[in-house]
C-alpha cells in the first residue's frame, strides 16, 4: 500500500540537493561540467528511496521518469541545433558583423545608454550573457573608467544589457530551458516574454539616461575602435550578412516551428560562410586544402565542434569562439539529470506535497506568480545556480499553473523573469561570482545598478496582479479566455 509522504520527507531530497550544489560552487570551478548533474542524480536517489519506502513500485516511478524526459526532448533537440547555428553564424561572419555595427552605436555623451544597447545586441546575437560580459563588457568597463564613470555603474549597465539579450535570444540555453520546464515552445515563450521584458528594459534605459546626464564625457573610444578594427581585419563585415538573420526573423514571425527554423538558419549561415568568408573557411579547415573540400570541412566543423577564430586581440578571440552541438552536451546532461530528479519527485507525490501549502495561499494569478518568483530567487540564493532556479520551480509549479487554467508560457515567463536574471545578484551564485571576478567589481557594489535584473521579477508579478496579458485556457474550447481574475 502506498503511503502519502509527509512534508519532511518531501523536503529532504531538495535539502540534499541544495547542500550538494552549494558544495559544488565552492569546490568545482565549472559546476555545469558534471558536478551539478551528479548532485541532481544523488538527490534523485534520495527521493527514490523515500518513494520506495512509501510503497511505490519502481516500475511506476521509472515510467514517470521516462515520460518526464520525453517532455524535454524537443528542447534538447533545439539546444543541439542552436549549437550548430551559433557555429555557422560565427564562421559566416554574421555574429561578428552584428557586433561590428553594434559598436557604432557608442556615443560618449550617451555612454551608459549605449553600453546597455551594445551589450544587449551582442548578447542577443551570441545567446550568452557571460561571454558578452567577459569580452565587450570588459572593453566597455575600461572606456567608462577612462571617461570618469564609476565602475559599479558601468558594470550595472553592462549586466543589464547582457541579461536582457540573453533572456530574449533563441540561442540562449536558459531561454530554451524555461519553456521546456513549463511545457511550451521556444518562440511562443520569447514572444510572450516581451510583454514584461520590454517595459523592464525601457525603464532601465531611462534610468541610465538620467544617470548619464550627470557625467562629463570625453572622446576616449580607442578600445571600441580597436575591437572594430580587429573584427574588420578578420571578417568581411558586409551588410549583406544581415539578410540571414532577417530571413530567420521572418520565418519566426510566420510561426514556423523552432526545429525547422533553426535548421534553416544553420544552413543559411553555412552558405553565407562559403560566399563571404573564404579566409575564415580556410582557417577552420586548414591551409592548403582545396576550397570545395575546405568549405565542407568548415561547415561540418562549425555545426558539431569547436570554432575558434584567431585575431590580434585576446578579448576578441574569446568572443570569436563557439563549440557547436558538442558544446551543448553539458546542458543536455543537466536537463536529463533534472528530469530524473523531477520525475521521481513527481511520481512519488513529493512535489505536490511541497506545493500544497503554497497553493492554499496562492488564491489568485498574482499570488501564484509571486510565489513562483520567490521560489526562483530562493533557489538562486540557496542552490547557487541559475539552471536549478529554473528547473526545480518549473517542475514544482507546472501542475499548479495548469490547475489554475494558466497557459504554460505564463510559467515559463515567470521562470525567466525571476530565475535567469537574479542569479547575477547573488555573490555566491555562479552568476554573481563569475561576473564579479570578470569585471573586478564586487557583486553588492554593482547590484544597485543592475536595474533590468531587479525590475524584471517585479514587472512579472505586477502584470499578473493587474491581469495584463495573462493567457488562460478556455476549458470548453481550449482557447485562451479573456484576462479576468481567477476565482
Amino acid at each position: 500500500m502506498k503511503n502519502t509522504p509527509n512534508l519532511a520527507e518531501a523536503l529532504l531530497p531538495i535539502i540534499c540537493l541544495i547542500i550538494l550544489l552549494t558544495l559544488n560552487v565552492f569546490i568545482f570551478e565549472d559546476t555545469l561540467a558534471g558536478s551539478n548533474q551528479i548532485a541532481l542524480l544523488l538527490a534523485a536517489t534520495v527521493a527514490g528511496i523515500i518513494v520506495r519506502r512509501n510503497g511505490q513500485k519502481w516500475e511506476s516511478t521509472s515510467k514517470q521518469v521516462v515520460k518526464t524526459i520525453g517532455s524535454a526532448m524537443p528542447a534538447m533537440l533545439i539546444l543541439l541545433l542552436i549549437g550548430s547555428l551559433a557555429g555557422t553564424w560565427m564562421a559566416s561572419g554574421i555574429v561578428p558583423t552584428m557586433i561590428y555595427y553594434g559598436l557604432d552605436l557608442i556615443n560618449p555623451k550617451l555612454f551608459l545608454f549605449t553600453a546597455v544597447v551594445v551589450s544587449g545586441l551582442v548578447s542577443v546575437s551570441t545567446g550568452s550573457s557571460w561571454s558578452t560580459i567577459a569580452t565587450i563588457g570588459v572593453a566597455l568597463l575600461g572606456i567608462g573608467n577612462a571617461i570618469g564613470i564609476s565602475n559599479p555603474v558601468v558594470a550595472g549597465a553592462i549586466i543589464s544589457g547582457a541579461y536582457f539579450g540573453d533572456k530574449i535570444s533563441p540561442l540562449s540555453d536558459t531561454t530554451n530551458l524555461a519553456p521546456a520546464m513549463a511545457g511550451t515552445d521556444l518562440f511562443t515563450h520569447i514572444r510572450y516574454m516581451l510583454w514584461t521584458t520590454v517595459p523592464s528594459m525601457l525603464i532601465t534605459l531611462i534610468l541610465f539616461l538620467v544617470i548619464g546626464f550627470n557625467y562629463n564625457f570625453s572622446e576616449t573610444v580607442s578600445d571600441v575602435e580597436q575591437v572594430k578594427s580587429v573584427i574588420g581585419e578578420s571578417f568581411n563585415t558586409t551588410p549583406w550578412l544581415f539578410v540571414v538573420p532577417v530571413i530567420l526573423f521572418v520565418i519566426i514571425i510566420l510561426k514556423v516551428p523552432p526545429i525547422p527554423s533553426l535548421m534553416i538558419g544553420t544552413l543559411l549561415g553555412g552558405m553565407a560562410a562559403v560566399v563571404f568568408q573564404p579566409v575564415i573557411i580556410q582557417e577552420i579547415a586548414g591551409q592548403g586544402i582545396e576550397y570545395t573540400k575546405a568549405s565542407y570541412i568548415s561547415f561540418m566543423q562549425s555545426m558539431f565542434g569547436e570554432v575558434s577564430i584567431s585575431t590580434s586581440n585576446n578579448s576578441v578571440n574569446r568572443l570569436m569562439h563557439t563549440t557547436g552541438m558538442r558544446g551543448m552536451l553539458d546542458t543536455i546532461w543537466l536537463i536529463l539529470s533534472a528530469m530524473v530528479f523531477g520525475g521521481i519527485m513527481e511520481a512519488g507525490g513529493l512535489l505536490s506535497r511541497i506545493t500544497r501549502p503554497i497553493m492554499k495561499m496562492a488564491r489568485s494569478t498574482g499570488s501564484l506568480v509571486a510565489s513562483t518568483a520567490g521560489t526562483c530567487l530562493f533557489f538562486n540564493a540557496t542552490a547557487s545556480d541559475q539552471y536549478i532556479s529554473i528547473v526545480v520551480p518549473g517542475r514544482m509549479y507546472r501542475k499548479a499553473f495548469e490547475d489554475k487554467g494558466l497557459k504554460p508560457e505564463v510559467l515559463s515567463r515567470t521562470l525567466e523573469d525571476a530565475g535567469t536574471v537574479t542569479s547575477v545578484l547573488i555573490p555566491w551564485n555562479t552568476g554573481g561570482a563569475t561576473q564579479a571576478r570578470v569585471l573586478g567589481v564586487a557583486t553588492f557594489d554593482y547590484l544597485p545598478y543592475c536595474f533590468f535584473n531587479i525590475i524584471s521579477p517585479f514587472m512579472s508579478i505586477l502584470m499578473a496582479y493587474l491581469n495584463i496579458k495573462i493567457r488562460r485556457f478556455d476549458k470548453t474550447s481550449g482557447k485562451p479566455e479573456p484576462s479576468t481574475k481567477i476565482k
